[in-house]
């Protein structure tokens, strides 16, 4: 692997968080470091589950949530901009930790959330899979190509991130959507789906088809770099 790959960063936001980033690092204390960043983060991710998981006894819970989401944030985003800023860049090591940090952060959102009453235990393992199998995409073009590509159609961890709190705050306020829940049959299964089901449907969506166009696409890449070779031995009479 090499030692750092091309970050590739095209999302919505992209521009502005990198001058709100760099502002932050600079004003941080001479005792904060990158890896307790690290460990801000995961905490944000902790308070996220738990603002949902709590949910289920008063709406208003879903604030702590969306203070998860901004403590994740602050934590995930600064860590990098901080060792960039210092310029005490460890790129093996820093590949590896936020990588493998950020299954375990995504893992404990999608618990917390399908703990809750508005999302089914289920569509919360199926948003955490396709997440994991597009990651798992992106850290192998890493290897192989040299590129980390950290958004895709415009959409990053911020954007998600920020999305969700608009959906928290609309589910506190418009009882219409908070109440709403849909019984359906699922394989002999009797299932209900709560509101925030339908907006892990919509990720589940977005996910898999961004996956699979990658797939395809990367496949094709490969086959040409590396074309199939002609087998020459003998066969037997």
């Amino acid at each position: 692997m090499k030692e750092q790959s091309v970050r590739i960063q095209t999302s919505v936001l992209n521009a502005l968080e990198k001058k709100v980033l760099v502002w932050l690092a600079e004003r941080q204390p001479r005792w904060m470091t990158s890896d307790m960043l690290t460990a801000i983060g995961v905490l944000g991710s902790v308070i996220v589950a738990l603002g949902y998981a709590l949910s289920n006894y008063s709406l208003n819970w879903l604030w702590l949530a969306t203070f998860g989401f901004f403590v994740n944030w602050y934590g995930d985003s600064l860590d990098g901009t901080l060792a960039r800023v210092r310029n005490t860049q460890r790129p093996v090591y820093g590949f590896y930790l936020d990588h493998c940090i950020d299954g375990v952060t995504m893992s404990i959102m999608c618990v917390g959330a399908g703990l809750s009453q508005m999302m089914n235990l289920g569509v919360a393992m199926s948003v955490l899979v396709l997440y994991l199998l597009l990651s798992i995409s992106v850290y192998i073009n890493a290897h192989l190509k040299g590129e980390f590509k950290l958004t895709f159609a415009g959409m990053g961890p911020t954007e998600f991130r920020l999305i969700m709190m608009i959906v928290n705050t609309v589910f506190i306020y418009v009882a219409p959507i908070h109440n709403y829940h849909l019984p359906v049959t699922i394989c002999g299964n009797h299932v209900v789906l709560g509101p925030l089901d339908f907006v892990g449907i919509f990720i589940m969506l977005v996910l898999a088809v961004i996956y699979f166009n990658n797939f395809v696409h990367d496949a094709r890449g490969y086959a040409k770099i590396d074309p199939l070779k002609k087998w020459e031995g003998k066969s037997k009479s």
